[in-house]
């Protein structure tokens, strides 16, 4: 079992809880809901039932339309056809890929106005129209984001015994960790970065420790994703693919940004806003939007028209990017492995970043002011973070991510210098170990997971 951070979420839920709310957990397709959730029941339940939507028999469906004014039959039938019994308060109801039958989610709001069992609910594309139309949203229903393994979690999984504790106390005290330390764990975040973050992918590197076999399992989820972009993004499922399928190529640009004349000469935003949604609330992408003033509230500034869009999962970015023969070559691997690889290291290494952040709760922006007129001002910086309490001033922490050994800093430095009484503390993310030097701090890559 890949031990994950968000089971602790769910036992906080159900101490709090006590089944007067519904726990939703959302998230991309092969990311682990089914598996977590199942795996709570049976360590936290005496008994559970698993509704599984994707395969539920036209009978079990019926009952939500017949019996909800009567859920002692309902349970009995439900009980029956499981062949489990529900014990009061000791049993839990899961709901598996509940957005492909509405009607089960809407029945929620009575289900735990009854106060028998507990339930969770787990699914994808939530938001989209077609999933939530002509249903009212219970409102007893509690999010929480499932994102695949953020790297301690990847950590944990390969049986390290580098600590995280360790690592964030080396954070938070400005500590380097020495020349031998800081190379065994880049050691183990590039294997991070190559595997990715989705179980089966982790799991099958845990098992045989071939980046081959851990590729096929990759391809097997994007196949995955392909699929349900023609199934479920009915109506525009060109638009959508056609914007999956250009992300490598936009990444490995100096300026990331989506462009959308690659798509099509002249295309506007928003003949593509419902295909960029799709995507976002699938969880296969993480958008990262400009914001055109770094002070509090990055999204009262956000220019939704100016984006980057990284993919959620690194090793997913990789065999989606690299595919001209269907499999990543092992050739390959080693190179990413030893830190050989010159042409595309900077998409990876941002994206991954990107990806960290996510699992830390951030929404991502970053910030950019092309002009040709005024140099001062022409900058870029890879991402922007606002600390947790907001004060009157010194709230932004600009982030510039950096993936070879020689770089150049004129960006934060321009930044630093016009938006001094606005930032926190400016960061450069590398491959080197931690120091801090004229206000910046420099950290390892790995420790992205403490901003």
């Amino acid at each position: 079992m890949l031990k994950r951070k968000i089971y602790d979420t769910l036992a906080e839920w159900k101490k709090s809880s006590a089944g007067k709310t519904v726990l939703l957990i959302d998230g991309a397709r092969r990311v682990g809901k089914s598996y977590i959730a199942e795996e709570f029941a049976k360590n936290e339940y005496e008994s559970y039932i698993l509704l599984d939507f994707n395969r539920a028999a036209r009978s079990v469906l019926d009952l939500f339309d017949a019996y909800l004014d009567d859920l002692d039959t309902f349970f009995l039938f439900l009980s029956q056809y499981y062949g489990v019994k529900l014990v009061e308060r000791k049993s839990l109801i899961i709901f598996d890929e509940v957005q492909l039958f509405p009607r089960a989610r809407a029945a929620l709001k009575y289900l735990v106005a009854d106060g028998r069992y507990d339930y969770i609910e787990t699914g994808s594309l939530m938001s989209i129209k077609k999933n939530a139309k002509d249903i009212l949203i219970p409102s007893e229903e509690r999010h929480v984001r499932m994102v695949p393994l953020d790297f301690e979690e990847f950590l944990w999984a390969i049986g390290s015994d580098i600590s995280a504790d360790f690592l964030r106390t080396c954070f938070e005290k400005r500590l380097p960790l020495g020349q031998a330390l800081h190379r065994k764990v880049m050691d183990c975040f590039r294997q991070y970065l190559i595997v990715g973050g989705m179980p089966q992918a982790v799991s099958e590197y845990v098992a045989t420790k071939d980046f081959g076999k851990v590729d096929a399992v990759k391809r097997d989820i994007l196949d995955l994703y392909r699929a349900d972009i023609v199934k479920h993004a009915a109506g525009y499922e060109m638009k959508v693919e056609s914007i999956f399928d250009e992300i490598p190529a936009q990444l490995q640009k100096h300026e990331k940004k989506f462009k959308l004349s690659s798509l099509k000469k002249a295309a506007r935003f928003r003949e593509y806003e419902d295909a960029f949604f799709w995507l976002t609330d699938a969880m296969i992408v993480n958008p990262c939007y400009n914001t055109t003033a770094p002070n509090i509230g990055l999204k009262l500034n956000m220019d939704r028209m100016t984006l980057k869009c990284y993919m959620a999962d690194t090793g997913l970015l990789i065999s989606h990017a690299f595919d001209e023969n269907s499999i990543v070559s092992e050739q390959l691997y080693k190179k990413l492995l030893f830190d050989k690889l010159e042409v595309n290291e900077g998409m990876l290494v941002e994206n991954i970043v990107a990806q960290m952040l996510v699992a830390n709760g951030h929404k991502l922006y970053f910030y950019s002011c092309p002009t040709d007129t005024d140099p001062a001002s022409r900058m870029e910086i890879d991402f922007l973070v606002a600390k947790g309490r907001t004060t009157s001033r010194h709230n932004i922490s600009p982030i510039e991510v950096k993936s070879g050994k020689n770089y150049t800093l004129s960006s934060i430095k321009k930044f630093i210098a016009k938006f001094g009484e606005q930032l926190n503390i400016p960061y450069v993310l590398h491959s080197s170990d931690l120091k801090v030097e004229d206000g910046i701090v420099y950290l390892p890559l790995y420790m992205a997971m403490f901003l």
